[in-house]
Formats: structure tokens, sequence, C-alpha cells
């Protein structure tokens, strides 16, 4: 058996916890847990556990939860806990005083193959430019963001109208095989880190907002079924509705491409048999599934059963 390493798992989101699992149940030992600090949410602004803490409390590891990293508090409280390795997945970016700490050094799970999709949203990004293949990869964490030398990559095909929330699941069941055969690696000392290579080809990661999540309908149909794809079911891509009466904004998150001449110009929408068509520039883009204001999601063809478009309606 290969020797069993002391780590330290950072992490946040529900990502995060089949990698700490697949670690507790190794033969390496998870000696502290850290993960954001509990957040107020919902209407009753009750305080919310992280995903990573409800695991970590379930498995009975030592938590911290530290507002800022860099404290001396903080760093003292990693130190002492004299552990070999970090493993991070999915958290913040850490300070050097943080990851230089432990003497086999700080990896992070990044869920692409880098050096492509460097930042916040990989698994968003990949589908939304219709990546065939993406992966996850283990990396030194160095001074900047995801740019550390590869230890090891795992590839995964992407489906046909995989949604980001589908793709992410199947990334998750493959995480923790790959933590563990990284913590093997570094316990043998029989990696070689291999430097990332970047070039004008690799595409970036950056983080979604209100402006960069909007459907653009001037594109080709095949464009914006990624782009629907891509966000689903976080942030979800959306659109403007307008009608003679208003003017609102409309999520939409399952759609498909029917190639063909469009007839009208692209946000002209149709409603034939149960099915709304938005035309594009090479066709239409059939809506499977979307959300109006103050609706629930709803498949197309329920949504149907009980609403009637308005006749002049377009989304633009």
């Amino acid at each position: 058996m290969n020797k069993s390493l002391r780590v330290v798992f950072m992490g946040t989101p529900a990502f995060a916890v089949p990698g700490l699992r697949s670690i507790v149940e190794s033969h390496h030992k998870v000696v502290s847990v850290v993960t954001a600090p509990d957040r107020p949410a919902g209407r009753g602004k009750k305080l919310r556990f992280s995903a990573v803490k409800d695991e970590a409390l379930a498995q009975n590891i030592p938590l911290l939860q530290p507002e800022k990293l860099s404290t001396e508090e903080t760093v003292a409280q990693l130190k002492a806990l004299k552990a070999d390795v970090f493993v991070v997945v999915a958290f913040r970016m850490l300070p050097k005083v943080i990851w230089s700490i432990p003497p086999l050094g700080t990896f992070n799970l990044h869920a692409s193959l880098l050096p492509q999709y460097r930042g916040a949203a990989p698994i968003h990004w990949a589908v939304i430019h219709g990546e065939k293949e993406t992966g996850l990869t283990t990396f030194l964490i160095d001074e900047k963001i995801d740019t550390g030398a590869i230890l090891l990559q795992k590839k995964l095909r992407i489906q046909h109208l995989e949604t980001m929330g589908e793709l992410s699941l199947r990334m998750q069941a493959l995480s923790g095989n790959l933590i563990i055969e990284t913590l093997d690696g570094l316990a043998t000392n029989r990696f070689h880190p291999t430097p990332q290579i970047h070039d004008k080809k690799c595409m970036p990661a950056p983080k979604l907002t209100r402006e960069n999540t909007k459907i653009d309908w001037h594109q080709s149909g095949v464009v914006i079924v990624h782009f629907i794809l891509g966000l689903n079911p976080f942030p979800t891509a959306w659109t403007t509705m307008e009608t003679d009466q208003e003017v609102v904004s409309v999520k939409i998150q399952r759609a498909h491409f029917v190639a063909g001449t469009p007839t009208n110009a692209p946000g002209h929408i149709t409603i034939e048999e149960k099915q709304l068509r938005v035309c594009v520039m090479d066709g239409y883009v059939a809506v499977d599934m979307l959300q109006l204001p103050n609706k629930k999601s709803m498949e197309t063809a329920s949504l149907l059963n009980g609403y009637q478009f308005p006749k002049k309606c377009r989304f633009i």
C-alpha cells in the first residue's frame, strides 16, 4: 500500500463533495476541511452551510471556516495540522502563504483540460462553445489562477445535447479517482509535473454575468442551442420577450436546432403543433423548456396547453 498522506481538503459547493468523500474512503487521512463561512440565505435569512461543510460534519472531520485565509491565526492553525498536502476543489484563490505550507505542495482539481478554460466557469464554457471533449486536471497551485504545473488529466466526451449540469455530474463521478491517483503519485514521488503551455488558441472561462448570459438570436442555431445548454441549470440563458403590451425577461433551459429557411427575422416566434420555434439565420431554434415571468419552469408542450403567446411577439 502507498504511504498514507495527511490531507487538508478545501472546497465549498456540491461539486467538491465526491472528492472529499473519496479521500475519506481511501488510505489517506483528512485531518481538516476548510470551507466557506456560513451565509444567510432564503427569505428567513437562516444561515446555510456549504455542501462541503455538510459532508465534513457527517464524516466528523474538524472544520475551519475563516473569512480571510492569510491571517496569522489561520496560517498558524493550518501549519499546526502538519499536513503533507492540501487538496483544493472549487474553492477560492489561495495566497502563497497558504499554498506553500505543506511539503508536497497544494494541488487543485480543475474541470477542464488545462490550459484550456482557465477561470471560474470551465464546464459552462466548454458546452457553450460546442466542444466535443473536455476533462479534469489536477495541477500544483502557483501565484496565478489555473497556471500551475499539471500532474494528471482525465479526458471526457461531451454528449449530444448534454447540459452543463449533466456534464458536471459525470465529472463529479470521475473526480474522486483522479484525486486519489494524484495523492498516490505524490506519496511515491513518481510525478514529473508538466508546465502549462498557454497560447492564443486557449479559450478562457470567465465569470458568468447578466450581460454575457443573454441569447443573441442573430447567431446560428447550433451556436444558440449550445449557449442555452451550457447555462443549464444555472445561471440560465435568458432573452427579452417583446409584445404589444409589455417587455419581459424569459429564461430558456433546453432547445434543439431545426435547419431550414426561416420565415421571418431572427427572434420572431412561431407556434405550431405544441412547438415554439424561434427564427434564426439558418433555420429555427425549437424551445423545449422555458420559464416565463412569475411562472415555474415548464416543458414547452405543457406550457402551451394553458398559455397562449400574443400574436405580435418576438424575442430580442
